[in-house]
């Protein structure tokens, strides 16, 4: 008989070679270009995250537009804003297509610049010169044009909101044409010239008359409008008996400030409002401003207020798949997680981080898979206990605040390997950005990442089994190399689990997350 140590099977041996180091040192594989453009358009706010920094986002991504089609980046701004709710790199996507493939842009224009903040985001972008051009340009006028006159007169006026640019900086640089008279005075109106003030419209009117007499109710206008003025206890019940969902969310605090909840009929209103299901989806709401809303209420805030925000969050993660067979769920717990999911910018960073949003998704999935495992992971998996039965909310902030080191992703499946344990999905929640499991740096050494030699292993064991690699930072190499059995997919807005549920069936096409964006249709 052969030597059976010579001629022993060598585990692992068909891994594919490592072709990249991540951002903290580690072995790891490139994305594609396509697959990196989506994983920046899913994730990317192009503030400073753990390991870059804005600049170096923003190049990234222009560097990966160069590399793919213009169709691509319309299919892919389309999809990051219609299914990931982004603002910042689909608002740049648009920038870029309107140096390199006007017809695409026009194409696009109006479903993702679909509201004044986006409209801000792209005029701005533009006019830096990041994308090869300062001034709008004869398309980007018309279509900014076109914004204007697909909207009413009280639209307008109440998107007037924000600055650098206004929406008054806007009209100035497109000259948008009026087509009656009170769209002709309220262009005057925003941009501090003459007007016919007897030919504005109804609302303006309505607003102006109560800033010079502000008595009863105050006009139904977005709630920055309204905060410059005098505002009286009665004034702030009154909003808030109208304010729209996101509104509320954002100012539970505020309206507890102003003495809202002492009226116990409004706090019923808003509790009703919050957990109300369809106004839930309306709002497009990621689930981790739901828990950035639940842990910053304070103590003035009813507890029916803090409990609506709860079943708010358990209808924003319904559609997490129910899964046949057994699921592992990997949370990543490490230093880098607790940086913010947004990244770091002046004045405007969240206090919600990347491990806060790991650990929401890690107990969405065991709310709908109550026989599922959670492994956290750090240097090594971290043991915890948790309830199936306990609130989303409650599962999520105990993961949170588990102990935290360094990062190696390869601990988790070395984990289900020494165990033995079967299992028919695997779900890794990180950023990607393993390097203790690297054992040497400055060269490649021919060597496939130590978690893609541990999947190997679990598929020999395992060998129908599916591995999930869910992205929450804007980086451009994984852990484990895309095939038929692994899903790389970036983002946290919900729609990421509709996703993950069709690949789990085995229902997504050879290039999974990336051939749904090329589904796009323009």
């Amino acid at each position: 008989m052969a030597s059976k140590t010579l001629f022993s099977t060598l585990r692992g041996i068909l891994s594919p070679k490592a072709d990249s180091f991540n951002e903290a040192g580690g072995l790891a594989y490139k994305l594609s270009p396509r697959h990196a453009l989506a994983q920046y358009g899913a994730t990317g706010c192009l503030n400073s995250t753990y390991y870059a920094t804005a600049e170096d986002q923003l190049q990234q991504v222009l560097k990966l537009c160069a590399k793919v089609p213009t169709d691509f980046i319309a299919r892919t701004a389309l999809h990051c804003r219609q299914k990931g709710f982004m603002k910042d790199v689909p608002a740049l996507l648009c920038a870029v297509l309107a140096a390199r493939d006007a017809e695409r842009l026009e194409l696009i224009f109006d479903r993702v610049i679909d509201d004044a903040k986006m409209l801000r985001n792209f005029v701005q972008i533009l006019r830096s010169g990041v994308t090869g051009r300062k001034s709008l340009g004869s398309l980007p006028k018309r279509l900014v044009r076109r914004w204007f006159e697909t909207r009413s007169d009280e639209a307008i006026f109440r998107a007037d909101v924000g600055q650098s640019p206004s929406l008054a900086d806007i009209v100035k640089m497109v000259h948008p044409h009026p087509a009656t008279k009170s769209r002709e005075a309220l262009y005057g109106y925003l941009i501090g010239r003459k007007h016919d003030a007897s030919a504005l419209p109804g609302i303006v009117r309505e607003y102006e008359a109560w800033k010079a007499e502000p008595e009863g109710n105050p006009p139904d206008l977005p709630f920055q409008m309204l905060t410059a003025l005098p505002l009286t206890a009665d004034h702030w019940q009154a909003i808030a008996r109208r304010a729209p969902w996101q509104m509320t969310r954002m100012n539970l605090n505020t309206f507890a400030r102003h003495g809202v909840f002492s009226i116990k009929e409004i706090t019923r209103l808003v509790a009703s409002r919050l957990r109300h299901e369809e106004q839930v989806h309306r709002a497009k709401v990621f689930p981790y401003q739901l828990l950035a809303a639940y842990l910053n209420v304070g103590g003035e805030v009813p507890h029916d207020v803090k409990e609506a925000l709860q079943d708010a969050m358990e209808i924003s993660v319904s559609n997490v798949p129910v899964v046949a067979g057994k699921v592992i769920v990997a949370p990543d717990v490490s230093g880098s997680m607790h940086s913010a999911v947004t990244g770091v910018r002046k004045g405007a960073t969240s206090k919600v981080r990347c491990i806060d949003v790991a650990a929401l998704v890690a107990a969405a999935f065991l709310r709908q898979n109550r026989d599922a495992e959670v492994l956290p992971f750090e240097n090594n998996v971290v043991r915890v206990s948790l309830n199936p039965r306990d609130s989303v909310m409650t599962n999520a902030q105990k993961l949170a605040s588990l102990p935290c080191g360094g990062t190696n992703c390869s601990a988790v499946l070395i984990d289900l390997n020494a165990r033995k344990v079967q299992a028919d999905l695997v779900i890794f929640v990180s950023d990607n950005e393993s390097w203790m499991d690297t054992p040497y740096h400055g060269h490649f050494g021919g060597s496939a990442t130590r978690t893609m030699s541990e999947w190997q292993k679990f598929k020999q064991r395992n060998p129908k089994a599916r591995l999930v690699c869910l992205d929450i930072q804007p980086y451009a190499t994984t852990q484990a190399q895309e095939r038929a059995d692994i899903l790389n997919i970036g983002g946290f807005s919900d729609s990421v689990f509709s996703v993950i549920a069709a690949f789990a069936r085995g229902e997504l096409s050879g290039e999974h997350w990336v051939g749904e964006i090329e589904k796009t249709p323009l």
